[in-house]
């Protein structure tokens, strides 16, 4: 990633599919002196999105592309991003599988959250499985898009005791807890 000169934040897009909580937190982050991103773009594969009440709540612009077809959505979102001048990009909860055409375009410059302690448990479901197979630990692992499913080079990761009496509801916002803060700090690594 370039090295930061002066005050130029690196234009960022953020897509979700959810809630957004972690939408929120990088948006807040971004609002800070030493952060190397300015959030210009929040994209959503679906209209029940919640989280895309933050980008209305911090005046930032908002692209729903929810047709069945995403193959064709791609071209007009990187159509998108290309105008908006955005040259990184964080999926926060995004439940759409981009396609290696739309990886290329942004090389190196897309990063993924994902619930769990990467190489395990890619996809979905990722607490409930770590709990059927008795895992001591659980976590999430912040890491470059590629290809193939959560399989890019990890950036970061975060790892959490998992309780006796966890199940996949109190784990899953144990985890999003953690996810918080390694997503910025995986940020700052990339920028420095």
């Amino acid at each position: 990633m370039e090295k930061l000169t002066g005050l130029k934040k690196t234009r960022t897009a953020v897509f979700i599919s959810g809630s957004g909580s972690n939408l929120k937190n990088i948006i807040k982050f971004s609002k800070i002196k030493k952060s190397p991103i300015s959030i210009d773009l929040t994209v959503s594969n679906t209209t029940k999105a919640t989280g895309l009440q933050y980008a209305d709540h911090f005046n930032i612009k908002k692209k729903i592309f929810a047709s069945k077809n995403f193959k064709n959505e791609e071209k007009k979102i990187l159509l998108l991003l290309k105008k908006e001048k955005i040259k990184f990009i964080c999926l926060a909860g995004f439940m759409k599988i981009l396609s290696k055409e739309f990886i290329k375009t942004f090389d190196g410059k897309i990063i993924n959250i994902h619930p769990s302690l990467l190489p395990k448990y890619k996809g979905l479901n990722t607490h409930g499985r770590a709990i059927k197979n008795k895992d001591k630990f659980a976590g999430c692992t912040v890491h470059y898009v590629t290809g193939k499913l959560d399989s890019g080079k990890i950036i970061m990761q975060k790892k959490i005791k998992i309780a006796t009496r966890d199940n996949s509801i109190s784990l899953a916002k144990k985890v999003l807890k953690q996810e918080h803060k390694l997503f910025l700090d995986a940020i700052m690594k990339i920028f420095n």
